[in-house]
């Protein structure tokens, strides 16, 4: 089964306040199974227009569960404070 992706890109408004928004997000997405492939780390736009100062990457089982994590009421409880303190895009898509 392929795996599912969460791959987000932001700009982070308020960086103390998105500090909870981490502290809570991470313990949610491991219990759905989600390993966090990119946070941040250091890198170079080589090819058009990078928007976003902020890309996470999580990998998790599969697409399904992804979705799963997504839509699921803990996480809910904590998506409020990722989507008033940045701006950016966020997709889920289906590895091959």
């Amino acid at each position: 089964m392929p795996s599912g992706y969460v791959i987000l890109q932001c700009n982070v408004k308020k960086p103390e306040n998105y500090k909870e928004y981490v502290s809570k997000v991470t313990p949610i997405v491991q219990n759905f199974g989600g390993e966090y492939i990119v946070r941040n780390g250091e890198n170079q736009c080589v090819e058009g227009e990078n928007k976003f100062s902020r890309v996470v990457i999580i990998k998790f089982p599969s697409y399904e569960k992804a979705m799963e994590w997504y839509n699921s009421e803990e996480y809910k409880s904590v998506k409020k404070i990722r989507l008033d303190n940045s701006e950016g895009s966020n997709i889920i898509i289906k590895g091959v």
